[in-house]
């Protein structure tokens, strides 16, 4: 047994590694509903949220699940707003993103007046506009009372939940009288212990970052913080990776720890790679596939990824879906080139009338030879890896076939069956092995038996001729940077006696409250010091 080659390295690509006491997987919004529900009502002190989006009537328990509430509350905001009427000591804080206008239309309207107007007062409610121009705070997370942590890829908002049977119809994907949604899949993690502590930080600064003052989330002691995940997540050491934009109002450098996350873990595969993703545009992971992929003496590996259908809107699909396919069909003439496998795979059930109905794929999840597994909030877009504020969690093993190599193994092999409709041990045994993965998967996507199906790699123009004359050249809304003209940037930083950069610095001062804080968020929010005289400023 040999040791692996090490990827996660602090300062690199990760902001920390941490220890956990206990911590698991939870797969589709069912079994991470459920924990959430269960974690708020045991709440003594503090529940902290953020998030890309909220709904406040999402229903977090269903089905049977609903005999555990016992005729009690379960849509969020009324459960929140109960929970601190019952307990006095209890405060409710909640981040969301101040969404673009062009997702009006796609969110439930009035929540300032919804979240802060009909609810006790110590649940408080802040929409977040401290993200670059055009990026978004796309973070997932929650902390309760600083002691139980879940981020990874899910919101608690509506058409999000589903179980891992994926049915083509379910009544059960309906909230509060809307239609049923479609199959839904995703995944988050939950955890206890150290690693708590700085997920909590993040969100203090965040939340101060917002404009929201400052607030102290000191842990509460307690040992009943327990949970039933999908599946245990890797004991031991857990690291925690970060994206964030540059912006200066307010001021905050750059952090892109999530994408050298990615390119690392590629460059070191030496078996598989496995990615299931809301996206795949990225030019950077591109590009690290590819290179690996030409390296000389290198072993050849199986890379597999499993993507929606196709982009969830049409204007995603215009701009985002075009640059999608054409990396991916590059790659698999790369792949084809070099003798390395490749495929991309969709999951679907069969409808009544026998069509295909396929699971909206939105988990954010990459393993590597079963050694390294990272799951968070961040799609393998270029946008997610370098302007949106994005959060991930990574376990590493030590050697192939130790604990966290089999706790890896496990996860795939979940997920895989998962995609695929396979059950049992007799039935998983083809997953678990990792040398013929990709003809392996090949084959039950077409057999016609199984949920698996081989992506089509086409685009919206490929399917409708009559959008031909609208496909787009270039990428169009998945920048890698901040729209911000970077020579605007370096003139605040020259200008110092200039009448508009001290105006700028002014209003940065009003706005976050008072200068950043590099002793105490310097860590999580990187920030260029604001000077009493003449300062800087900085994204």
């Amino acid at each position: 047994m040999t040791d692996v080659k090490p990827i996660l390295i602090p300062g690199r690509n990760c902001w920390t590694r941490t220890e956990t006491h206990d911590a698991g997987v939870l797969v589709d919004a069912r079994d991470y509903y459920r924990e959430l529900y269960r974690a708020i009502r045991k709440a003594r002190r503090s529940i902290v949220i953020t998030g890309w989006q909220f709904d406040s009537d999402v229903t977090l328990l269903r089905g049977e699940d609903l005999e555990e509430a016992n005729g009690g509350e379960v849509r969020l905001l009324p459960l929140l707003d109960q929970m601190c009427r019952e307990n006095p000591e209890l405060h409710v804080y909640i981040l969301a993103w101040d969404f673009s206008m062009l997702l009006a239309m796609e969110r439930e309207w009035m929540q300032n007046v919804l979240f802060n107007w009909t609810t006790n007062e110590r649940l408080r409610f802040r929409f977040d506009s401290s993200s670059p121009l055009y990026g978004a705070h796309h973070q997932k997370l929650v902390v309760v009372d600083g002691v139980m942590a879940f981020t990874g890829g899910m919101d608690v908002c509506d058409c999000r939940w589903d179980d891992r049977d994926h049915p083509a119809r379910s009544k059960l994907r309906c909230d509060s009288g809307r239609d049923p949604h479609g199959p839904y899949h995703d995944v988050q993690t939950v955890l206890t212990g150290p690693a708590v502590k700085p997920l909590a930080e993040l969100f203090e600064a965040r939340w101060a970052h917002s404009g929201g003052g400052e607030i102290h989330l000191e842990p509460v002691n307690r040992d009943d913080m327990t949970f039933e995940a999908t599946m245990p997540a890797p004991p031991g050491p857990v690291a925690i990776s970060r994206t964030f934009g540059k912006t200066l109002l307010p001021p905050q450098a750059e952090v892109q720890e999530i994408r050298a996350l990615y390119v690392d873990a590629i460059d070191a595969a030496e078996r598989f790679i496995y990615i299931e993703n809301q996206y795949f545009s990225s030019r950077a992971i591109y590009d690290a596939l590819v290179k690996r992929m030409r390296a000389a003496g290198r072993p050849r590996l199986q890379v597999m990824l499993v993507l929606p259908r196709q982009p969830e809107a049409l204007r995603e699909q215009i701009a985002m879906g075009v640059a999608q396919v054409r990396l991916l069909r590059a790659l698999r003439e790369v792949a084809s080139e070099t003798g390395h496998g490749f495929a991309v795979y969709g999951s679907a059930a069969k409808d009544e009338d026998g069509s295909d109905v396929f699971t909206y794929i939105h988990s954010k999840v990459l393993i590597v030879d079963d050694t390294f597994m990272t799951i968070g909030s961040a799609n393998t877009t270029n946008r997610s890896l370098g302007l949106d504020s994005e959060l991930n969690l990574s376990w590493e093993a030590q050697a192939p076939g130790d604990d966290v190599s089999r706790a890896i193994r496990r996860v795939r092999v979940s997920l895989m069956a998962e995609h695929v409709g396979l059950a049992g041990p007799a039935a998983l045994r083809p997953l678990v092995a990792a040398t013929h993965m990709v003809e392996t998967l090949d084959a039950l996507a077409h057999d016609g038996q199984h949920r698996l199906r081989p992506h089509p790699l086409e685009t919206v123009f490929d399917q409708n001729p009559l959008f031909k004359p609208l496909e787009p050249e270039e990428f169009l809304i998945d920048p890698e940077e901040s729209v911000l003209d970077e020579s605007l940037f370096e003139a605040l930083h020259k200008g110092d006696d200039g009448l508009f950069a001290s105006g700028v610095r002014l209003l940065s001062r009003w706005l976050v409250g008072k200068p950043c804080d590099t002793t105490r968020h310097s860590a999580i929010l990187p920030c260029a010091p604001v000077q009493e005289e003449g300062g800087t400023l900085g994204n």
